[in-house]
């Protein structure tokens, strides 16, 4: 065998990375911490080396130094942290990391970059960090202590929901900053079962936003299943009902309904089929022929 066989079978055998493997990541983290680099170069080249950045001190402070330094490119800044949470996937292998991983990323949240913020919260977030929590929940409690928009930290938020939070969200119900913001108040509160009754009120109000109320249908079948096959029902023999309304209760009554139930329900299978023949939309018309095939036998 070769002098050079032997070599590359040796380094195979190891599990070693060849010279010019560790040359190429080298270089990759000399670009991608190089203040005077291009910004393309930089995210191109912080793209490279999320399975090294933990192999030494040295790259892992520097890598965190980028995400710190105001006077970077948010661009490279951004792609530096994208580097660090793929590497946090190793969890073994990252762990002697996360401790000035976490640090970091709580110093950042408060950046005078808002996409800045928003990335580091999102990612302490992800981690169910207790600092990014309080964070988020003082900012809704406060908005003059925002650091993302409220609708963004309630998507955080659900990360890890708390009962404090569900407070909050139900807050933001009744008195929402804007129509998003009570958007994703209402999506937080499909998870918590004290909020059903909530559901169902705002899925009976034809006043209410159509989302709203379909957000509510579907909050109701994960907590109370049976109240929204109840209301269902009653909205279908409800002639002025919406019909993208009823088109939802016929959805979850076919899909989901009782069989025996709703197959001997004659008032409600002669409403279907009467209001199918009047119905304007496309999506009733399906709904409605779907529901009728499976229970008018």
């Amino acid at each position: 065998m070769t002098t050079k066989k032997k070599a590359a079978k040796s380094s195979k055998s190891t599990g070693k990375s060849k010279p010019g493997a560790m040359r190429s990541t080298r270089a990759a983290m000399s670009v991608a911490t190089n203040a005077h680099g291009t910004v393309k170069e930089r995210v191109a080249a912080l793209a490279e080396v999320p399975l090294a950045v933990c192999e030494s001190d040295k790259d892992l402070q520097a890598v965190l130094n980028v995400v710190r330094n105001k006077e970077e490119a948010v661009e490279v800044r951004l792609a530096a942290m994208d580097t660090l949470a793929t590497a946090a996937f190793s969890v073994i292998a990252f762990e002697s990391c996360r401790k000035d991983y976490i640090a970091t990323l709580r110093e950042v949240a408060v950046d005078p970059d808002p996409q800045i913020r928003e990335s580091a919260l999102g990612l302490l977030a992800g981690l169910k960090d207790g600092f990014a929590q309080k964070k988020l929940l003082d900012g809704l409690k406060n908005p003059d202590k925002a650091l993302v928009p409220p609708e963004k930290a309630l998507q955080l938020l659900s990360y890890d929901v708390h009962a404090e939070s569900y407070a909050v969200a139900r807050d933001i119900v009744s008195n929402p900053p804007s129509t998003d913001a009570r958007r994703e108040a209402l999506r937080l509160l499909a998870a918590d079962a004290t909020s059903a009754p909530l559901f169902e009120k705002l899925l009976r109000d034809k006043d209410e936003l159509r989302e709203v109320r379909q957000i509510s249908a579907s909050a109701l079948h994960a907590l109370k299943p049976e109240k929204l096959q109840e209301h269902a029902r009653e909205m279908l023999l409800d002639t002025s009902e919406y019909e993208d309304i009823q088109a939802t209760s016929l959805t979850a009554l076919t899909q989901f309904g009782d069989d025996e139930a709703v197959g001997k329900d004659k008032v409600l299978l002669n409403s279907v089929d009467r209001l199918s023949n009047k119905a304007k939309s496309a999506r009733y018309k399906k709904s409605a022929r779907q529901f009728v095939s499976k229970y008018a036998k």
